[in-house]
């Protein structure tokens, strides 16, 4: 058992009435701090650097024409369209205003049509999975549809699953390559269903990002320069959204499904924060205060940084483990959670001798292969 899940099993007794206070307690003196209020001023400046760098983007790309120059293009586009998809994750928490609407239109305007993506598809979701993070047959984020996330998925793997699984660590950030596809794909079925909400006006925003999108490309590209391009830009864009989000519950302890967690600890164990300065708060959209966001989904992403000497300080007080870390030490626990859970469905096959290590597992981890150190813990 891990250090993490060891302090799981401390942390449980208690009172329901007290774990509920608990939670109350912390959200008065966050409250108190102003750091639920909302952000105008930060919102208006963020959304408008954000549509100038759209605009730059595309006017680069139509003043440079027919040339292999389009892939740095690409690239800068890949990162702008993320950077879209975190405004639109802000809107989806209501973050930005107090109204729910003005919230929505922001959304479908960077979701849908800005980078064509299903808004209230992905808000579903999403907010499916903030009520049960990393509860296993709740959160849809650890469905086990592409990746397993636990031993039961991967025991339930067979034939060309069952290889995937045995090899997700090191395919891990490959596969990120295809993410924007996938949500595409998963936007476009969302969208089918006859049951979808203003499902009108999302496939009316989400195709005129298409037409527009592809038109821009077919118009101003060799068939061969806008097969690059779309490959280059698409699969940065995916891979930039995956290893924004891979730090964040990737190898932290998962729930069962009948698991009755109080709301604190249920968003505190199972979250994990990335240290760094503003530059890491811009490069990963504010979700490396991953605990704080999980506990107040509202909060304005600016006041997240402020927020976490209160959480912190309160989970010290009160026996919680605080996990932060370092970018690159995330990715390796992630990596090694991925690992050891995929080659925990293969077959029973003859024991390897102890001192032989899996090669392929200290190259892509080396020290950092470990679930739950407790040098990353704040206690």
């Amino acid at each position: 058992m891990s250090n993490i899940d060891s302090t799981i099993a401390q942390v449980r007794p208690g009172s329901r009435r007290r774990r509920g206070s608990e939670y109350a307690e912390l959200l008065t003196r966050v409250r108190q701090a102003g750091l639920l209020d909302r952000r105008p001023t930060y919102y208006t400046i963020k959304i408008a650097i954000n549509a100038a760098m759209v605009v730059a983007g595309w006017t680069v790309f139509a003043l440079l024409g027919d040339s292999w120059w389009q892939l740095v293009t690409a690239a800068f586009l890949a990162v702008v369209f993320t950077q879209t998809g975190f405004l639109g994750h802000d809107a989806g928490h209501r973050q930005i205003f107090r109204s729910r609407r003005a919230n929505h239109l922001v959304g479908l305007l960077h979701g849908n049509l800005a980078i064509g993506l299903a808004f209230g598809w992905w808000v579903d979701k999403h907010h499916r999975h903030h009520a049960h993070p990393n509860q296993e047959g709740l959160d849809p984020d650890i469905s086990g549809e592409a990746i397993v996330f636990t031993h039961t998925q991967a025991r339930a793997r067979r034939g060309a699953g069952r290889l995937l699984a045995r090899y997700q660590g090191l395919l891990f950030f490959p596969m990120l390559l295809l993410e924007a596809v996938s949500l595409h794909v998963a936007s476009v079925r969302a969208l089918s269903r006859s049951t979808y909400r203003e499902r009108g006006r999302e496939a009316l925003l989400l195709g005129l990002h298409a037409a527009a999108y592809l038109t821009a490309v077919v118009a101003v590209l060799s068939p061969l320069r806008a097969l690059a391009f779309v490959v280059v830009q698409q699969g940065l864009f995916g891979a930039y959204l995956g290893c924004a989000f891979a730090p964040n519950h990737k190898g932290m302890p998962i729930l069962t499904e009948d698991d009755d967690t109080d709301f604190l600890r249920r968003q505190v164990l199972t979250s994990r924060n990335v240290r760094g300065n503003w530059l890491i708060d811009f490069l990963l959209g504010g979700l490396n205060h991953q605990i704080e966001h999980h506990l107040f989904p509202s909060m304005p992403r600016a006041s997240l940084r402020h927020a976490r000497p209160i959480v912190r300080a309160y989970c010290l007080e009160n026996g919680l483990p605080y996990v932060e870390t370092t970018l690159l030490d995330s990715y390796g626990q992630a990596l090694h959670h991925l690992h050891s859970v995929g080659r925990s469905g293969q077959p029973a096959r003859e024991p390897e001798p102890p001192d032989v290590p899996d090669a392929g597992l200290v190259a892509a981890h080396g020290r950092h292969a470990r679930n739950g150190n407790g040098d990353n813990h704040a206690r």
